[in-house]
């Protein structure tokens, strides 16, 4: 049995069984509440699996640290999954990312429970399931959808990707591996030791807010 087998195998046991056909988004909505993760592709509903402990233990890394970042900065707003993105239109994509940014300018996207056009940062962490569509699908949405910055880290493969959109509309790689240090283009001054991300334990927050030069 795959993973989306047994997360809509969940979801069905719980009494949330996904509706039949197409649905609108404003269908979608109505439909989904907030213990159910599901995202919206195409007019139908895709079930989000249930994260590793691996996975929830480094999107919740990240998710301080930029968080902090940004509020010390005053930079915008961070928020993480399960909140959903809604893609500019002709896209009808809502996606859950692990982490997204909104710049300070573009706080009037924000919805009650969706950002309504892209986030100026979207941080995906891969699992196993989720591989082939975060470097496929979701790449391929998030160049369309005009996201600035695309961050894939992948801790099975200990290998993140940082992508930039260009001036062509394209995603360049600006590092990827498993080494290094990147600057973001979108978190001024922000910089992520990419190593970090593959110790275990983790780094103390503490210990890695000092490094960054946070109090």
């Amino acid at each position: 049995m795959t993973h989306e087998e047994e997360a809509r195998g969940a979801v069905v046991l719980a009494g949330r069984e996904p509706p039949p056909g197409k649905l609108t988004f404003e269908q979608f909505l109505a439909w989904c509440d907030e213990d159910t993760r599901a995202e919206w592709v195409d007019g139908e509903v895709a079930m989000v699996s249930p994260a590793s402990y691996r996975h929830a233990e480094l999107a919740d890394f990240l998710l301080i640290l930029v968080r902090l970042w940004v509020e010390a900065h005053d930079l915008g707003v961070v928020l993480s999954a399960p909140f959903l993105m809604r893609l500019p239109a002709p896209l009808q994509r809502a996606r859950e990312p692990d982490l997204l940014f909104v710049a300070q300018e573009h706080r009037d996207r924000l919805r009650e429970t969706y950002l309504d056009g892209a986030a100026d940062l979207v941080v995906e962490v891969v699992s196993p399931e989720s591989a082939a569509r975060d470097r496929g699908e979701k790449l391929g949405e998030y160049e369309a959808g005009g996201i600035p910055e695309y961050w894939l880290i992948d801790p099975d493969r200990r290998q993140a990707e940082f992508y930039r959109l260009g001036p062509d509309g394209r995603y360049h790689l600006a590092l990827g591996g498993s080494a290094g240090s990147y600057e973001s283009a979108v978190l001024a001054g922000f910089r992520l030791p990419v190593e970090w991300l593959w110790q275990q334990p983790l780094p103390k927050v503490r210990d890695a807010l000092r490094a960054l030069g946070l109090p």
